[in-house]
């Protein structure tokens, strides 16, 4: 494939009309177009300086071109450049209009005005082939001032990974779909409504969560006559009677975890229709004034129950809020209470097994939430893997081999899996060798751990605070975006750093806090050597003591979502040398 690039400066509808007659393909074959305004100097979006860009596809360049020219949200785009090559048909285009999009509001230069309409993972004929062409689109483009960025460099960023402009599995897309009819049915009925949306570590909770944030603001506004796609899978959504349901509607996406906040934060100021004043805390909901139409929460098995908080103004502020809300510091009342308090409807993205604290709301309140869901037809499982390219067999294993109580037989052969670089190490200086190799390689590859060793460096920047066999880590300097950080290299990243992030290559060591009893044969915890002091915090404000047994999920949970991080591989290497050996049944050796 071949693509022609071609390119206006200022053009006028009599420069389209002259263009049109040079090729029979300008007026009646299937194309890719992109527009942008240079350097951002006409942009009325933000303020910020970023070049405003829309990708489109038509099968007649010259009209779809003239109907921008005299749009209001498009006028100011003065750039035009054509995508054209002789084999090009309407399901090509659209996959290369999809991977434009997504490629743009990754490289972070700009702002993408395109709409969030059904952009779903579709088959077709030779679709690998024209696939690899993208990239030398790409790069042309790239050529002539379109991205700052390389391929890999986007693809690495989370301005990429947790933007809305994704391409849907179709379970993801099932979803969507059944979602906003709820929801739909629910703000017309004026009902309230609990929705749940499920799924194992890689199934795309977020990218659902951030995807239907930006659907409905785009709803909300309205699609210019020109943008309405029928084909589209929700175009159904985009008329007068949606749009006006949606007039004066509240909505918030709430997300517990610091670092994966400030994320989304990024990506919303770039992304027209959305503002990362909608990103919240639990706290914020509590204290906000106004009531909400709908709060979205992602990691919802992260939000808190009554416990002692990280820091004093916490705790007032959930004493503040319970009275608030409810007349008194009721402690059986959780942050799930404040949510479903401030709002009529909630969207709730739930994985029980990802639970790392005994703050986090208990299994119980979480299977409840499940089976009121389903009982109410507003259940919607994501199974679907996109993060571990082993599959979803991958996850299930690595959760079953450290959730394992008793073994009486251990397999026959040692699991693999195609296309996976799954390996435990005898050496730790070897494993960070192979994850600084992979970094150099493809990028986005880092030592992460569980929290089996105490946090010296935080207070005494010479300190180490990780040792191995000589070699010698610090952990997370920083907790803000610690995987894109300038140390990340060489130190270790914690749960609370990683939790809903994806990388390529994670090399995960499994400190002295999980032991192999080989007597009993069980895997257990030893809690001496588990240093996060919340994450073993008895309750005494609802009389909660958490016995070996209920810390044992926890630090297992850690794991299985450390286990779970690396896109083209995990690397293992493990302390406790009788749960080495037992692990030695389950993972390829890494020169064995």
């Amino acid at each position: 494939m071949t693509p022609s690039d071609i390119r206006w400066l200022g053009f006028t509808n009599a420069e389209v009309t002259n263009w049109a007659g040079l090729d029979h393909r300008n007026t009646n074959w299937p194309i890719v177009y992109v527009l942008d305004d240079a350097d951002g100097s006409t942009s009325g979006a933000r303020g910020k300086g970023l070049k405003d860009v829309y990708v489109g596809e038509s099968r007649n360049a010259a009209a779809r071109i003239r109907q921008h020219l005299v749009s209001p949200e498009k006028k100011h785009l003065r750039n035009v450049r054509v995508v054209v090559d002789a084999t090009f048909n309407k399901s090509v285009c659209l996959d290369l209009e999809s991977y434009l999009i997504r490629m743009l509001a990754g490289d972070g230069a700009c702002q993408v005005l395109n709409r969030n309409d059904g952009i779903v993972e579709a088959d077709y004929y030779d679709r690998d082939l024209y696939r690899e062409s993208f990239s030398e689109v790409f790069e042309r483009l790239r050529a002539d001032g379109v991205f700052s960025r390389t391929i890999p460099e986007i693809e690495n960023s989370d301005l990429f990974k947790l933007s809305p402009f994704k391409e849907l599995t179709q379970d993801q897309a099932i979803a969507v779909e059944g979602i906003l009819e709820g929801l739909f049915e629910d703000l017309k009925a004026d009902t309230r409504s609990t929705i749940v949306i499920q799924g194992e570590p890689g199934t795309g909770k977020t990218v659902v969560a951030t995807y239907l944030l930006k659907l409905i603001a785009d709803i909300k506004a309205g699609a210019p006559a020109e943008e309405l796609d029928s084909d589209s899978m929700f175009s159904e959504f985009f008329d007068r009677s949606h749009s006006e349901l949606l007039t004066d509607v509240r909505i918030g996406l709430v997300v517990p975890q610091q670092s994966l906040r400030e994320s989304i934060m990024r990506v919303f100021e770039k992304t027209p229709g959305l503002h990362p004043k909608i990103v919240m805390t639990a706290f914020d909901v509590g204290l906000a004034d106004e009531q909400f139409d709908l709060l979205v929460v992602d990691e919802s098995h992260r939000l808190n129950q009554r416990a002692n908080q990280p820091s004093g103004t916490q705790n007032k502020r959930f004493l503040e809020i319970n009275e608030k809300l409810f007349g008194q510091d009721d402690p059986l009342k959780t942050q799930l209470d404040w949510i479903r308090a401030k709002s009529r409807n909630q969207i709730l993205l739930i994985d029980a097994a990802q639970s790392v604290r005994p703050a986090d709301l208990p299994p119980e309140v979480l299977h409840g939430l499940v089976a009121e869901a389903k009982a109410a037809d507003r259940h919607y499982p994501l199974v679907s893997q996109m993060r571990v390219r082993a599959g979803s067999d991958y996850v299930g294993y690595v959760r079953r081999l450290l959730g394992r109580r008793e073994v009486d037989e251990v397999p026959a052969h040692v699991e693999t899996f195609d296309g996976y670089d799954f390996r435990l190490f005898d050496s730790i200086a070897d494993m960070h060798t192979e994850v600084l190799r992979r970094e150099a390689d493809v990028g986005l590859s880092r030592l992460v751990a569980g929290y089996a060793w105490p946090w010296k460096s935080k207070t005494d920047k010479a300190a180490y605070d990780i040792e191995i066999d000589g070699s010698r880590f610090r952990w997370n300097s920083t907790q803000k975006d610690w995987i894109a950080s300038r140390k990340s290299l060489e130190e270790v990243g914690s749960i609370h750093t990683v939790q809903g992030y994806d990388l390529n290559y994670a090399g995960v060591i499994i400190g002295p806090d999980l032991t192999y009893d080989a007597d009993t044969r069980r895997v257990v915890v030893n809690r001496a050597s588990y240093f996060d002091t919340k994450g073993k915090e008895n309750n005494r404000r609802l009389g909660k003591v958490y016995t070996d047994d209920d810390l044992l999920r926890f630090v297992q949970n850690i794991y299985a979502v450390l286990l779970t991080r690396g896109i083209r591989g995990t690397y293992v290497y493990v302390c406790d040398p009788g749960l080495r050996t037992y692990l030695r049944n389950f993972i390829p050796v890494s020169g064995g």
